[in-house]
Parts: structure tokens; sequence; C-alpha cells
């Protein structure tokens, strides 16, 4: 295992954000779906100036990972309302959680999740939830295997492709 740090991102991690969320959304989900609906939702949603509208805004908390000096991964905490399936008192939600491919297996997921578990507890969460893509299996298993259960369906829209994507929760 290598050395995982975890801080809080802030403005001036905008530009590194967006490209953290470019390359782990590429090798995440690129091979499964159409080219021109990955470039839609990233050229959308993956900008420099969508991420610094989302760390002022006071509902989210974001962590970077580094791994060995380089950057590793980032997380998204938001608060807020939860999903119709999330049964769990005062629920916050795992917005975002990526680890870049080079670092799958070396606890930088673990230790972003571990942050997230304590900043909800701070910010007084009983419940935290998430969505992930029905066919992220890797994801699915790293969430499970963190206490995370299934517990509804929504939809995610990449381009003009409308996905399922599997809700989970767990009490903190």
């Amino acid at each position: 295992m290598i050395e995982v740090k975890i801080r809080t991102g802030a403005i001036e991690d905008a530009s590194l954000l967006a490209w953290l969320a470019e390359e782990t959304f590429r090798d995440t989900f690129a091979q499964y779906n159409d080219p021109a609906d990955m470039d839609a939702y990233i050229a959308e949603s993956l900008t420099a100036e969508r991420f610094a509208a989302e760390i002022a805004d006071p509902s989210n908390v974001w962590f970077v990972a580094e791994a060995d000096g380089e950057p590793a991964g980032y997380a998204k905490l938001r608060a807020g309302a939860a999903h119709e399936s999330v049964a769990g008192d005062r629920p916050v939600e795992l917005a975002r959680l990526y680890a870049r491919h080079r670092f799958h297996g070396e606890g930088v997921g673990r230790a972003l999740i571990d942050a997230c578990f304590e900043e909800a507890r701070k910010q007084g969460a009983v419940t935290i939830w998430l969505g992930v893509w029905e066919h992220n299996a890797r994801a699915i298993a790293f969430y499970r295997k963190c206490g995370f259960e299934n517990c509804g369906a929504t939809t995610f829209i990449l381009g003009k492709d409308v996905q399922t994507d599997t809700v989970m929760s767990r009490r903190l």
C-alpha cells in the first residue's frame, strides 16, 4: 500500500478536480458508452467552472486524495434531500467518489470514503446514501464492502442516454 493523504478541496482545486473527473469518468465508463454521450456529459458537467460553483456551494464538501505526492482521486459529500428510496434519518449523499485507475486497490477509495463518513458524522448525519451505475460491478462491490445496501433505483442522463443507477445507503 502507498501513503494516501486526504485534504478538503478548495476553489483553487477546481481545475484539478475537473481534470481528475474527466480522467476517472472516461476510464470508468468510456468503453461502455457512446463517445458523443461521454463528450456531451463531460463538456457540460465536468468543467472547472462547474467545479468552482459546486465548491463554493456550502452544501457540498469536497475531498482530494493524494498518493505518493500526486492526485489520486476525489469525493464529494452533499447535504440536502435524499432520494425517495432512502429510509434512514438525517441523510447525506456521497455524490461522487473516484480514484484514478492506476491507484485502484491502493487504499485511495477507502481513505476517501472514510473521510466522507467522518464529515457526515460531523454534520450530524445518521444515514449516507449514493447512486451508482447498475453495471459498475467494481464500485458496487466496494460500496457493499463498506456497508452499503441496495435500497432503490434512479435515472442518470449521459448525453442522450438514460441509464439506471442503483441507490444504496447505510447507517453511520
